[in-house]
């Protein structure tokens, strides 16, 4: 069994963490962590998880953590960065949830994120963790850099236009909408269901932290790669809703390129030609549904890509991550049909 711990067991990636890992059936939760609720058993604060977890959530320090495998970080930005380097020092592998480790440029990262990174050196090791393209890197890593939920959803509808060289890389458009859980479990007015109900809003659109990295994914492919990102706000709890435009260069099958691109992966779901994606459709599992359009036959592609932001845009790609670590098969644990409706 792979000895499990998650450091920040209280946020929302944290507890889908939890209500994946008590089920997965090669691993055991064994430590959990919260400085606020430390003591206290986890299935108080989450009766949920009742019948399935009888930890009591732990500080999180290295003692508490030493007999692990493997450990997930579910902790806002700069938390992971200060532990991952004395973990790894004990073989222990680093699965990291927040924005620590996906940037490959130090500045780039220290300008967006507002701190100093405390872990320079980690930065060129870690993994990116997109399966989808790192798959054999992914297998051989110690520390995984999980990506965001915004980049999974925008990358996964661009990747198959940019491999192929169909499309203007230079005018790239990616409108996304999501769920008020993105923002995290605290307390913050623009948060709150009152504010965010019954209303719908663009923000940060004069630059998103997760604009840095969904570039440095596509420039991957293709260095001249550009992208305005816009994200909004909308009032439902779950989910990404990722509209991306580009305009077509030369002929393609647009339906069969996907269709091929992503036909062996387990957690990508091209839909029908003419399919609308649709956020209800993938709540609570780990795919991601892709629909592709040519609106009235011209040089316009309009992609549709729709994922659930807690599990595949954190927690249940984190475990997919978890599995090729330890060359369990990729599906195992994660194999959920989404709630309906």
């Amino acid at each position: 069994m792979i000895r499990a711990g998650i450091v920040g067991g209280t946020g929302y990636t944290g507890v889908e963490l939890l209500r994946i890992l008590v089920l997965h059936p090669q691993v055991e939760v064994s430590v959990v962590t919260s400085r606020a609720d430390a003591g206290q058993r986890v299935d108080r604060l989450y009766p949920s998880l009742r019948g399935y977890c009888d930890l009591l959530f732990s500080l999180p320090e290295l003692d508490n953590l030493k007999d692990c495998d493997v450990v997930f970080f579910a902790t806002p930005n700069g938390t992971a960065m200060l532990m991952a380097e004395a973990l790894l020092a004990l073989g222990i592998k680093v699965i990291d949830l927040s924005a620590d480790f996906r940037l490959k440029d130090q500045q780039e990262w220290e300008k967006w994120y507002g701190m100093q990174h405390a872990s320079p050196s980690l930065i060129a090791e870690a993994v990116y963790g997109l399966p989808e393209v790192n798959r054999e890197q992914i297998k051989q890593a110690r520390l995984i850099a999980c990506p965001g939920c915004y980049p999974t959803a925008v990358q996964l509808g661009f990747l198959p236009l940019l491999e192929a060289g169909v499309i203007d890389a230079v005018h790239l458009i990616a409108d996304v909408k999501s769920g008020g859980s993105g923002a995290g479990r605290k307390a913050e007015i623009a948060s709150l269901m009152s504010e965010a109900g019954e209303s719908f809003k663009a923000y940060a659109v004069a630059g998103h932290r997760h604009l840095p990295e969904i570039a440095q994914g596509l420039q991957r492919i293709d260095q001249q790669a550009q992208l305005t990102f816009v994200p909004h706000l909308t009032p439902m709890i779950r989910g990404i809703h990722a509209t991306l435009y580009a305009r077509l260069t030369k002929p393609a099958d647009l339906q069969s390129l996907f269709e091929h691109r992503y036909g062996d992966e387990g957690f990508v779901d091209v839909l029908p030609a003419g399919s609308h994606a649709d956020t209800r459709n993938v709540r609570g599992s780990n795919r991601c549904q892709i629909a592709v359009h040519q609106p009235q036959a011209g040089d316009m592609v309009v992609i549709l890509s729709v994922i659930d932001n807690l599990v595949k845009g954190a927690s249940g790609q984190a475990v997919q991550n978890m599995n090729l670590l330890f060359g369990l098969p990729e599906r195992q644990g994660l194999e959920t049909v989404a709630l309906y409706p």
